[in-house]
């Protein structure tokens, strides 16, 4: 029975090695977004700091794992192995959780997991303790305070950044304006004084206050002079801010710079126990029972060792350290994370990630209509004024970021200063959310959300803030159901999980590559939105056309002959397989005109205006062909369904060779169009032209059969319809091919 406790230990380690990967490539975007966004340097000098900060913050934390030891549950009414069932429920969710929102790009807190995890696992064994048992209740087993404090801190985190966030940058744009280089003879040596001091101080408050090195009388002597600190280190920066200034040394990017350094190293040093703090109280709990319990056994040896406070040993600290740098360098589903901060954050317009929601809308109405309101009882000159600081024309963003220093600066200096406030005064801020909303409150103040992006951003954003409250409630509910299992399972019940864990996160890392290989923005698109020569914007556009209506045309080419076949054979699985391909082809038909309407504006607008009726109609065309494969598939999928009568040997002959005939002209003018050749285009012409017609015949053969009548009524109208759904995708087929010859030519 040891043997399998031991084991237990070790896959902990396994999978804190996992968690400590997936852990860093959600939290990632706290440290990274703003220097990345802003392009403050280059990406790898990025990382390395980031790196450096990790490793430093990892290497130097006390290791106090407290939460994990005693947070949530009171470890003195547990036995060993009620604590080790809830130890691994936690971590097998962890683990999973982690990686289903790395897979999907959306940040959450790993804090929040953790103690949601440990709340559930908790909450199921003690339920089958109190049955089992009358001699205690919930309250004497679960600290619900804790997790009652997390909930406090999601609302705080969210109202108080985004409210700063915005605020502070609209200050800080007011006084550097869009121009900001114009504007910095003097004032930047403050900013800079202020910046750096703030960052020092979120250092010392957050980032190295329960360090290793920090002794008692280190932290009372910092509390004790922290004014003359802040003061002397304001004086210090200032005249060093000024006198980089005057050696052409942007303040900024240093600003930045040594942002990322500091939140690099706050969440190494503070969020570690997210990560190993389970395993190390897994293996604290196997040592004490080792030593003390093997007489009691697993079931009547009581954890109260797990009440004192713990001292981590220097190697797993340097280890975890290492680990976390490593998935810094080596995770893609990092850089998927931060790039949904960054994209929310955008100064300019570009693809959106998001779709439109009914609250997003209202939200957007009801702020236009304040800001109306608020516009007409401002004087004309304030407003003029105010306007005149937000000239964005005037934007000094390097080449490919998304916005500029002034922003990123603000971003890093303010989520540091609100962390180490909420710390000082022990309120429980989540640096992911901190961070987040800060960035989307200054992208705000900055007004990148023009009203053509708007509605798009705040989806996102409420999207990204549902998922916090996912998070929680997932990690309750599945950690509760897992520890479930694990009790009353036994050993085979571990197995089982094990494995399941395993398969999940393989499953989940090949479908990952898959999706991101087939969203994988083109290379023609990220070089139109950076074009801002017209005519290489039109050269661009039209490559640009070619290719997504290409990808129309595959898609109607697979689906429509898919569609067709498993309807001919009863494929109730080949039908709804295309159903969903169906439902998701008009979300990229929709992607792709929002993004073909933002990339029109890199062209001339003479030129834009004689082509663009050309370029909107292929578009057309695109979504009236996805649409009519989707209203003929339909009838299909709840015919086969409903289990009714097949068509008969003659329907099923007649469709099916007219269908390899569309087929093949989907066919054909897709390779024209990927190739740009329309010569001879007629081919195509008479080819459609001749399938039009053998469907009519069809059709009025249908008729007749009906007047006379022969077989189904049923049979015969969904037969029909498919017929008639078939004429519009060769009708559409050609005029999209024809509408993007003429907008190429």
């Amino acid at each position: 029975m040891d043997t399998i406790y031991l084991c237990i230990v070790i896959f902990l380690f396994v999978l804190a090695i996992f968690d400590l990967m997936v852990g860093v490539s959600n939290d990632a975007v706290n440290f990274l977004n703003s220097a990345i966004g802003a392009k403050a340097a280059s990406f790898k000098t990025i990382l390395f700091i980031a790196g450096v900060g990790i490793f430093i913050g990892a290497s130097f934390s006390n290791g106090m794992m407290d939460i994990a030891r005693h947070g949530i549950y009171q470890p003195e009414h547990f036995y060993f192995a009620e604590i080790m069932c809830i130890l691994l429920a936690v971590m097998l969710t962890d683990v999973v959780l982690l990686d289903v929102f790395n897979s999907m790009g959306m940040p959450t807190s790993t804090t929040v997991s953790m103690v949601f995890e440990l709340l559930g696992g908790t909450f199921a064994i003690s339920l089958i303790k109190v049955r089992a048992s009358s001699g205690v209740g919930l309250g004497d087993l679960i600290n619900t305070d804790k997790a009652l404090s997390v909930i406090m801190g999601i609302f705080l985190s969210v109202a108080i950044a985004f409210f700063f966030g915005m605020l502070v940058q609209w200050l800080a744009r007011v006084i550097f304006t869009f121009n900001y280089k114009k504007k910095m003879k003097y004032s930047i040596a403050l900013f800079g004084g202020v910046a750096a001091t703030a960052i020092v101080y979120f250092m010392l408050i957050k980032g190295l206050k329960d360090s290793s090195f920090m002794t008692k009388e280190n932290k009372e002597w910092i509390y004790q002079n922290t004014y003359l600190i802040v003061g002397g280190a304001f004086v210090f920066f200032t005249l060093l801010m000024q006198l980089l200034h005057w050696l052409r040394v942007s303040v900024f990017k240093v600003v930045v710079l040594l942002g990322t350094f500091a939140l690099a190293l706050a969440f190494a040093g503070n969020d570690l126990v997210n990560f190993i703090g389970v395993p190390l109280a897994g293996l604290s709990s196997y040592t004490d029972y080792v030593a003390n319990g093997t007489a009691a056994g697993p079931d009547g040896f009581l954890m109260s060792s797990l009440l004192g406070p713990a001292k981590t040993p220097w190697y797993y600290l340097v280890a975890a350290g290492a680990v976390m740098v490593y998935a810094l360098y080596t995770s893609k589903k990092a850089h998927a994370v931060i790039k949904t901060s960054v994209d929310l954050s955008r100064q300019d317009e570009g693809k959106e990630n998001f779709g439109s929601t009914p609250m997003a809308r209202t939200l957007v109405r009801f702020s236009m209509g304040l800001a109306g309101g608020i516009t007409q009882v401002m004087p004309g000159s304030t407003r003029r004024w105010i306007n005149s600081r937000f000239q964005q024309d005037e934007a000094i963003i390097a080449d490919g970021a998304a916005f500029d220093l002034v922003r990123a600066s603000i971003n890093l200096v303010l989520a540091g200063l609100l962390i180490a406030l909420g710390t000082s005064m022990k309120l429980p801020l989540s640096t992911t959310y901190v961070t987040f909303m800060v960035a989307m409150g200054t992208s705000l103040a900055d007004r990148a959300w023009g009203r053509d992006s708007a509605v798009y951003r705040i989806t996102g954003v409420l999207s990204v803030i549902g998922g916090w409250f996912i998070t929680a409630g997932a990690a309750f509910t599945i950690c509760f159901f897992v520890a479930t299992i694990l009790h009353y399972g036994g050993n085979v019940s571990i197995f089982v999980l094990i494995g399941l864990a395993v398969f999940m996160l393989i499953r989940s890392q090949v479908l990952y590559k898959k999706r991101k290989a087939k969203n994988q923005e083109s290379e023609t698109l990220q070089q139109l939105m950076k074009s801002t020569d017209s005519e290489e914007g039109l050269t661009l556009m039209r490559k640009h056309s070619r290719e997504e209506l290409a990808k129309v045309l595959e898609f109607a080419e697979n689906n429509f002959e898919l569609t067709v076949t498993s309807f001919l054979h009863e494929n109730l699985r080949g039908l709804r397989r295309a159903m969903g391909a169906i439902k998701f082809e008009k979300q990229q038909v929709k992607q792709m005109k929002r993004v073909g309407t933002v990339a029109m504006c890199r062209i001339n607008s003479d030129t834009a205006i004689e082509k663009a009726i050309y370029y909107y109609q292929g578009n057309d065309f695109a979504s009236e062909l996805v649409h009519s494969i989707g209203r003929l598939c339909e009838p299909c999928l709840e015919h086969i369904d409903n289990n009714f009568n097949p068509l008969d040997a003659i329907q099923k002959g007649e469709y099916a060779e007219v269908t390899e005939d569309i087929v093949y002209l989907i066919q054909q003018c897709r390779k024209r169009m990927e190739n740009n050749d329309y010569n001879d285009i007629d081919a195509e012409s008479r080819r459609a032209n001749s399938l039009k017609d053998r469907l009519s015949q069809l059709k009025q053969k249908e008729l007749k059969r009906i007047q006379e009548h022969q077989g189904s009524i049923r049979v015969s109208m969904v037969y029909l319809t498919i017929i008639q759904e078939a004429q519009n995708v060769v009708t559409y087929t050609f005029n999209l091919m024809k509408a993007n010859r003429k907008f190429n030519g």
